[in-house]
Parts: C-alpha cells; structure tokens; sequence
C-alpha cells in the first residue's frame, strides 16, 4: 500500500502546484492579449511611428536607454522621491488618523476638514507649490506626501472605528490598560484598512511623483517622458509608461502584498492555509 501511495502522493502535489502557477499567471492574461492587439493594430493599420510604434521599437528604446544608463538614472531619482513622500505620508497619515480614530466627536467635527483637503490634495496643489516651492524634489515630495497622507488618514481613522467597542471593552474587562488594547484589539482590527490605504495611497502617489516631474526636474521617469514628447519620440513614452506600471506592480505584489499577508497574520486576523 505504502509503495503505491507515493505516486499519488506525488501525482496530487504536482497538481496542487500546476494550479497555483496557473492562478499566478493569470494576472499577465490581460497583459498578453493587450499586446497581441498592439501587434495586430501596427502590422493591420500600419499607423505613423508617432501615433503608435511597434512593439518592436518600444523595446529596443528601453534597450538603448539601460545600456546608456539613463533608464537606472532616471527610475533611482524617481523612487528616491516616491519613498521619501511615502514614508512621510504613511506614518503622518497613520499617527494622525490613529489619533482623530480613537475620538469619535473628535473624527465627526474634523471630517469635513479632511474631505475638503482630501478632495484637493495631490496635483490639484500643483500650481501653487510651484510658486511656494520652486521645481525640483521638495515639490514632488510634498505632492506626494499630500497624496498619501489623506488616503492613509481616512484609512486609519476608518479602521480605528469600526473596531467593535465590546472587544475593547473585553480587554478592559480581563484587566487590561489603554495601552494593552490599542495592541491587542484597535490596531488589529484596524490593521486591514491601514494597509489597503498604504497600498492605495502609494498607486495615487505614482501619479503625483509624473506629474510632479512633468513640470520640471532634472531627472526621472516623467522627466523622460516629458522630454520624448518634446521630439515626438513615442516610442520613448511608451517605454516610460510601461516601465512605470512594471514598477508598480513590482512594488505591489512582491513587495506590499507580502509584507500585507505576513502582518495580518502575525496579528492573528486571518488563518495560515498555507500550512493546511
């Protein structure tokens, strides 16, 4: 019996397997099939190289921009202003929306501060930081830090209060201080929406970093970008679009959704099937 279960054994496992490379590469499908149409539409409609270049010659520019090195230049400038405007919203947004969370009359009178200023953070402050700031990394810093801090804000704040008060009020009840619950029973429970904010509030953080860069820096991925557009040379800001949702995705799915899994776990929020 014994010798006969070793196959199966194996059989089941290489199954198990089989199916989870499957659901991980089901997120490129949409990628394969845009490219596809990308290749049918320039081989069928044959359009200008400025409307639309091949894929081709998309690749060959990201090609010649990492073998010159300008495309390490300009990703490095770009995540050294992307993390520092991150880092500064994250634990700004996180402190402060753990603060106004814990006081529900408190959360209630600044709310509608906070969606005034959340509806006109981000590029909107473009202009005038411009004027405040000059061009350079202080205002793709502060664009940045505007972005994420609201969205990791409203998050925390959020998470905080939707913890139910029995659970806290159990804590209390078994002895423990203001101190023991916020670690026991707020931050858990609110540990799931502060992570969605962090990852949501690092996409829009993309967005204000290119946008902060196409009025002006001496470098970076909106900088090239900027300056393709300037020679017509799509190829160029092609390249630079999909090189900046490569990075994203990178960031997300190797890098955020990990450090997600593994924290809520820690915390006990969710079950290790992957031990099952």
């Amino acid at each position: 019996m014994s010798v006969q279960a070793a196959p199966i054994a194996t059989t089941s496992t290489a199954r198990r397997a089989l199916g989870r490379l499957a659901w991980t590469l089901v997120p490129a499908a949409p990628f394969v099939i845009v490219t596809l149409i990308w290749i049918m539409a320039t081989g069928i409609l044959n359009p200008s190289k400025e409307t639309l270049p091949p894929v081709t010659d998309v690749l060959a520019s990201i090609k010649e921009l990492a073998l010159s090195g300008q495309l390490a230049t300009n990703v490095v400038a770009s995540l050294y202003r992307l993390l520092l405007g991150s880092i500064l919203g994250i634990v700004t947004g996180l402190i402060g929306g753990v603060i106004v969370g814990l006081n529900r009359k408190l959360a209630e009178s600044l709310n509608p501060v906070v969606v005034f200023f959340n509806a006109i953070s981000g590029i909107v402050w473009l202009p005038l930081m411009i004027t405040w700031l000059g061009i350079g990394n202080a205002l793709a810093v502060f664009l940045i830090w505007n972005t994420v801090f609201f969205i990791v804000f409203q998050n925390a704040a959020l998470g905080v209060q939707l913890v139910p008060e029995v659970y806290e009020q159990g804590v209390r009840a078994l002895g423990g201080g203001r101190w023991q619950t916020m670690r026991s029973v707020i931050l858990p429970g609110a540990l799931p929406y502060i992570l969605t904010g962090i990852r949501t509030g690092l996409g829009f953080g993309w967005r204000a970093l290119i946008a902060a860069e196409l009025v002006g820096a001496a470098t970076g991925l909106g900088t090239m970008i900027f300056d393709a557009a300037e020679y017509h040379r799509s190829d160029i800001i092609v390249a630079g679009c999909l090189i900046i949702g490569v990075i994203a995705i990178v960031m997300d799915r190797w890098l955020l959704l990990p450090i997600e899994r593994r924290t809520v776990r820690r915390w006990g929020l969710v079950a290790d099937t992957e031990k099952e």
